[in-house]
């Protein structure tokens, strides 16, 4: 039995193109029609994307998911990063929905265990 690959798409779309996606899916839902379930994370510009997508923080997502290490510590270490830079760029991947960060079981303390629940990142760009 095959396991279906989880995606995450990235994408770099102007405000307005968001806006008009949301108002095409918007139309549809008022007509009764079924709309797939979209889920991605989207940047105004090709710079910004850039801000956050580092090399850094796509090698702590690329380590969380191969290691899956059990804590920040444990990651950080991995990496060779400082931990509160290492937890400060978890946090942020993780509003944006990159990330999870699962609090530990008992015993565990304030243990924060990240991890990733996709396959693949994919690109893209509306031109």
């Amino acid at each position: 039995m095959a396991i279906k690959a989880k995606n995450i798409t990235i994408g770099i779309r102007s405000l307005d193109q968001g806006l008009d996606n949301f108002v095409e899916t918007a139309e549809a839902l008022m007509r009764g029609e079924s709309v797939k379930k979209q889920r991605g994370v989207y940047f105004e510009n090709l710079d910004s994307f850039r801000k956050v997508l580092t090399e850094k923080r796509l090698a702590l997502l690329h380590a969380v998911k191969q290691q899956k290490p059990d804590t920040i510590h444990e990651l950080a270490r991995l990496l060779g990063r400082d931990v509160k830079n290492v937890s400060d760029d978890l946090k942020y991947l993780a509003e944006l929905g990159l990330v999870s960060l699962d609090k530990g079981t008992e015993g565990s303390g304030r243990r924060v265990a990240p991890r990733v629940t996709y396959e693949k990142i994919r690109i893209e760009i509306a031109i």
